[in-house]
This record gives structure tokens, C-alpha cells and sequence, in this order.
């Protein structure tokens, strides 16, 4: 069975995957002229922007729920995997995927609020109803939904699991089975409670979590100052293959850069989409916007205050695939959380096992509820109209086992079906974007129109000639030529523009 997954692994991340991911996030970086660099303005006040119902969430939220998917073990152990497999290098990689990445982060997010529903007293979008309304292709859209909720209920919990249970066990020689438990039964309380309680616990959760590990960060750089240069030369020239020591192993920094920078950051993953569909906002460029930012936070932010603790401290083994190590600083540690407790461990004594153990809780909890919410998202778009509850319960006692499983089972083939998961999302997803950057950029050009003529933008698909833009145009009207406001429509009556 591991033989079969590990050469299933090996044919999804084939170089064309990771190739296919730098190249799409390029392409979407020079077709929209930079707007993670030009729009860069407009995020604190899209961020804060309050509007939002009952059926849907405010821009915040959404970013919030988002970035708790984005945030997550990836950011932790993720990195500390890709430096053990890729060298020091594979750090560059993953912040050119995530600048590059920026870029297809705002098309997916974007076209997510223009194909969104609103489906049972919530607001629901992703992939699967791009692809439907979009590229007009039922087949393709269902195939999505059916390896997203295979992919982010069964294979991507495990990992997030994981990583919580082997911390706890290496801080506070806590059970993996214990801690297994106690994440299901907190996590049953609040998915069972919908996404307005997901959002408002990522909400809270993921502000924190990240403003305070990144200032330990900042801490233990301060007082390793003297190492920086050093440390940030290393990252570049082993990324060109200059160092050395790492000059050999070039193409294992770019694989593990990009396979890892994906798996944090997921853009173009497919996976931001279904958080960034919830928000209430007059125009789907606004969000699409804030979701670009995401991408920065997560890896220019969270994943470099790693990536600096395990370098500046020397903390770390490098040992690529199928060759000898090059690097043995921490001799027996196998690749993950540990490395990033030993960092913080070696300036802090007694506080680097559990201060990670805890930030690892908080940072996979959080992407563990976001898996879920994208889950039922996708089984209820395949449900369509039918309301069918037991569909739900299974679906939720399934992905709590697999919390459960995940929490117990080796961290390798953890990782190994995490990775499937990602990339089969992935190939689906950009495959899916890259066909609609026709509807993508006239919306952008749309809002920047607007902004530039001095009004807060609203979009008006007929306007801008999006077809099947139903939500837009049915459940929400356009008052007037010089109003900047869009108001929902009292029991979702249809109007005549």
C-alpha cells in the first residue's frame, strides 16, 4: 500500500506540476501587471470593510478562514522538509512561488464571488461552481468537487493531525491518542456549529497565533543578529546552485521550494476560493485583492520566521532523496516540528518544545476546520438543490476519524497523502483558471476603472459582459448609475435591471 501511494505521489508531483505552478503564477503576474505589487494600497481598507448578512461573512472573516487553511503545519514543519530535502535554498523558492503565486491567488478568489450561490441561507463558491458556470463543463466540476472532498476530508487532515500529536508528544510527552481525542471532540463542537462559528474561531485564532509566533521569531534573529547576512547569502546562492556545499542539489531546492511553498501558501491549489466565496463584497476584485495578501502573510511572514529560526541556529539536516546527507547538525531528528523546537530551544532553553508544540496546535487546528468548511462545500454543490443531511453527518464523522488516524499514524505517509491531495486539487484547479483569465481580467479592469473615475467599485456582470453570474444578478440589484452600494434583495426575489 505505501509502495502504491508513494509512486501515485511520485506521478502527480511530477517536475510538469511544479513547472506548470511557476509558470501559471508568472503568467497571472504579467497579465494583471503586478497587482500584488500595485494594489498593495488598497488592502488595509478592503480588510476591515464590515458589510456582511446572515448568509454570508465579513472580508475579514473570510481572510481569516482563508489564512487558516494557508496557515497551518506547512509553515512549521512544511519548511523545516523543505530545507532537509532541498538545502537551504528551497527557502527562495518558496518566496518566488508565493510572490509569483499572489497573482493566480486574486484570479481564483475573484472568480470564486463571480460564479458564487447562495444555497441554503449561506453563500457558497469554489472551483467546482466556476468550472460549472465558467467553462460550462458539469463533468469537469464534479470531478473537482469529488477530489476535493476526498483530498481536504480524508487526506489533508492527517497531516494537520499529525503535526499536533507529534508536538504535544515531544514538549509534553503527551499520547498521540490523547491528543487525537481531545482535538476531535473540540473540533466536533464547532464544525457542527456551521461556518459562521468557523469563521468567527479563525477569526480570533489566526491573528494571534501569527503575530505571536513571528515575534519569537524576531527574538531569537535579534539575538543571532551577527548570523543574518550569512544566513541570507547561504538561501541565495545554494537557490542557484553557488554554495559548495549545495550547489548539487539544485533541482531538489526548486522541487522541494515549490512542492512545500504550494502546499503552504495554496495558491492556485484551488482552496482559497471556497473561504474567499463566503465574503460580502460589492465587487469580487476587492476580494480576490485581500486573498492575494494572504498569500504574502503566510509565506513572506510565517514561513520565513521559520525558515530564519532553523537557519540562523543551524538547527537543521540536509539529506536529498536517494543520496548522502550533506549536512547532519541534529543527529537522529527525522525532518519536521523538531527542528523548529530545537531552533527555538537552543537561544531559549525550556521554552522552544512547548512554545512550538503550541503554535503547531493553534496553526493545524485552524486549517484543520478550513479543510472541513471546504469539504462540505463541495459535497453540498454536488448535493446541488437536494438536501441531503445524512450525506453531512457522514461526511463529518469520517473526517473526524481521520483527524483521529492521522494523529496516531507515521508522519511520512502522512505527508505523502497530504501531498496527493494538494496536487490533485491543483492540476484540476490551474488547468481551470488558466482557461478563465478572460472573465478574471475584465472584472479587474473593471474595478480599476472604477477606482480610477473616484468611486467605490461595484460590480454589474452584464456591464462587464460575464455571462452566468446568476448571484449578481439576481440576488443582488444595482442602484443606480452613480451609486457605489449593492443591496441584497429581500427573499432573494428576481428583478429586471
Amino acid at each position: 500500500m505505501e509502495d502504491f501511494v508513494n509512486w501515485l505521489n511520485g506521478i502527480i508531483w511530477s517536475p510538469a506540476l511544479i513547472y506548470l505552478c511557476l509558470g501559471v503564477g508568472l503568467y497571472f503576474s504579467l497579465a494583471t501587471r503586478f497587482l500584488q505589487v500595485r494594489h498593495m494600497g488598497d488592502i488595509g481598507k478592503l480588510m476591515f470593510q464590515k458589510h456582511s448578512s446572515e448568509n454570508g461573512i465579513t472580508s475579514f472573516q473570510a481572510l481569516s478562514l482563508a489564512l487558516s487553511g494557508r496557515v497551518g503545519t506547512g509553515n512549521i514543519a512544511g519548511v523545516a522538509t523543505a530545507i532537509a530535502y532541498g538545502g537551504p535554498g528551497a527557502v527562495f523558492w518558496m518566496w518566488l512561488i508565493a510572490f509569483l503565486g499572489a497573482g493566480s491567488a486574486f484570479v481564483e478568489a475573484a472568480l470564486g464571488q463571480v460564479y458564487k450561490v447562495k444555497q441554503n441561507g449561506q453563500y457558497r463558491g469554489g472551483p467546482a461552481f466556476y468550472i460549472e458556470k465558467g467553462l460550462k463543463m458539469k463533468w469537469y466540476a464534479v470531478l473537482f468537487a469529488f477530489v476535493t472532498v476526498l483530498a481536504t476530508g480524508a487526506l489533508l487532515p492527517g497531516v494537520q493531525a499529525n503535526s499536533i500529536a507529534a508536538g504535544m508528544d515531544n514538549a509534553f510527552g503527551i499520547s498521540p491518542a490523547i491528543t487525537g481525542t481531545i482535538v476531535v471532540f473540540v473540533l466536533a463542537v464547532i464544525i457542527f456549529g456551521g461556518v459562521k462559528r468557523i469563521a468567527r474561531t479563525a477569526e480570533i485564532i489566526v491573528p494571534f497565533m501569527a503575530v505571536g509566533y513571528i515575534i519569537v521569531a524576531l527574538a531569537i534573529i535579534v539575538l543571532n543578529i551577527s548570523e543574518l547576512p550569512g544566513v541570507i547569502s547561504l538561501i541565495f546562492s545554494s537557490a542557484f546552485g553557488q554554495d559548495a556545499a549545495f550547489g548539487g542539489i539544485l533541482g531538489s531546492a526548486i522541487a522541494w521550494g515549490v512542492k512545500r511553498g504550494i502546499y503552504s501558501n495554496e495558491a492556485g491549489q484551488g482552496t482559497a476560493p471556497h473561504a474567499a466565496s463566503a465574503a460580502e463584497v460589492s465587487h469580487p476584485a476587492k476580494q480576490g485583492i485581500v486573498q492575494a495578501f494572504s498569500v504574502y502573510i503566510d509565506t513572506l511572514f510565517v514561513c520565513s520566521a521559520t525558515a530564519f529560526m532553523i537557519l540562523i541556529t543551524g538547527m537543521y539536516n540536509v539529506t536529498p532523496e536517494g543520496a548522502d546527507p550533506i549536512r547532519t547538525n541534529l543527529e537522529g531528528v527525522e525532518p519536521g516540528p523538531q527542528y523548529t523546537q530545537a531552533a527555538v530551544e537552543s537561544v531559549m532553553p525550556g521554552f522552544g518544545g512547548p512554545f512550538v508544540a503550541i503554535a503547531l496546535l493553534f496553526f493545524a487546528f485552524t486549517t484543520i476546520m478550513a479543510y472541513y468548511y471546504m469539504a462540505e462545500t463541495n459535497l453540498a454543490y454536488i448535493n446541488g438543490k437536494k438536501s441531503r443531511k445524512w450525506m453531512d453527518y457522514i461526511l463529518r464523522v469520517v473526517f473526524l476519524f481521520m483527524v483521529f488516524y492521522g494523529s496516531v499514524k507515521t508522519a511520512g505517509l502522512a505527508w505523502t497523502l497530504g501531498d496527493i491531495g494538494v496536487g490533485s486539487m491543483a492540476w484540476l484547479n490551474i488547468i481551470a483558471i488558466v482557461l478563465l483569465t478572460k472573465p478574471a481580467l475584465k472584472l479587474l479592469r473593471d474595478y480599476e476603472e472604477q477606482k480610477k473615475a473616484g468611486k467605490d467599485p461595484v460590480f454589474d456582470p452584464v456591464k462587464v459582459g460575464i455571462e452566468n453570474a446568476d448571484f449578481w444578478e439576481k440576488d443582488y440589484v444595482y442602484l443606480g448609475d452613480h451609486e457605489d452600494t449593492r443591496k441584497e434583495f429581500e427573499n432573494s426575489k428576481t428583478i429586471s435591471k
